[in-house]
């Protein structure tokens, strides 16, 4: 197995054609917060992601239906090293079940952050198969890799994911770059919307900055995979965000109003989800 972290390598030739799915997706029936996430565009989901020149990258988008999360698991369909991202700890049998039927090895679990709505999968993954659990170190969460601003994951032919630091929805924020910034999976920093900004040390002026800084600036095509959706939205792009988003197209002080007036109930599992996810869903201790 590769070092845990290293740094960023060049890809080779994206090809844009594959990276739109053909299978629509129902819009799921959200929670409560629902309106903490923005209006609707309608997209369809993706089945796989191709590069040319030798790179082959399998995508598999998942969802949770209590939590409206979306899991992700990326690979190299040469070797087989795969990553998931944000898996649910209720849907881990059909993670693994997934994982055994594609032949796949899974290397890391990750969370783009420390979610509050769902008691994270990693630590039932970790304990199943032996991969490494990974979130940012900014967190204050457990984990056996805690990423740092530009540290990335290598599997297979693929060094991804990893990628800056985007606090604001919580300190800990990260969002996941392919390294030939292909794709970006943003957790809850940018939906079709954004993530709330009111618990978990959140700061609406600091999430505004962190994706106009660090997302927007990815190019156009960049295709956005967010942690959530509650209206049937599967994938963007970084170019129809950066126009559409009904949020963060505000003025920073706008942004920072509307935010600090939306009056959500916390999730309805937050005490439950914290204290487990700051230990990467484990609930012993057997993380050191």
């Amino acid at each position: 197995m590769s070092d845990a972290v290293t740094h960023v390598v060049t890809a080779q030739d994206w090809d844009p054609a594959f990276a739109r799915g053909r299978v629509p997706i129902s819009p799921p029936k959200g929670p409560g917060d629902a309106a903490a996430r923005g209006g609707p565009r309608g997209h369809r989901g993706p089945e796989g992601l191709r590069h040319r020149g030798g790179r082959r990258l399998l995508l598999r988008q998942l969802f949770e239906a209590s939590s409206c999360t979306y899991t992700y698991v990326l690979a190299d369909a040469g070797s087989g090293d795969a990553v998931i991202i944000d898996p649910v700890l209720e849907t881990v049998p059909r993670d693994i079940k997934l994982l055994r039927e594609l032949g796949l090895t899974l290397r890391y679990a990750v969370n783009t952050h420390v979610h509050a709505d769902h008691v994270t999968g990693s630590g039932a993954l970790r304990g199943a198969l032996g991969c490494l659990s990974a979130v940012s170190g900014a967190s204050g969460a457990r984990a056996d890799v805690l990423l740092g601003d530009g540290d990335q994951l290598r599997f297979g032919a693929f060094v991804s994911p990893g990628g800056p630091r985007q606090p604001g929805h919580t300190p800990g924020c990260v969002t996941l770059v392919l390294d030939d910034s292909s794709a970006a999976f943003t957790g809850d920093a940018l939906l079709t919307g954004c993530g709330r900004t009111d618990f978990q040390q959140g700061c609406p002026r600091t999430l505004y900055r962190s994706v106009h800084e660090k997302i927007f600036t990815l190019p156009d095509s960049c295709l956005v995979y967010p942690a959530h959706d509650y209206t049937g939205h599967t994938v963007s792009t970084v170019g129809e965000e950066r126009r559409h988003n009904p949020r963060l197209t505000l003025s920073p002080d706008a942004f920072v109003t509307l935010m600090g007036g939306l009056g959500l109930p916390p999730p309805r599992r937050m005490d439950e989800a914290v204290p487990a996810n700051l230990r990467c869903g484990i609930q012993d201790d057997v993380i050191a």
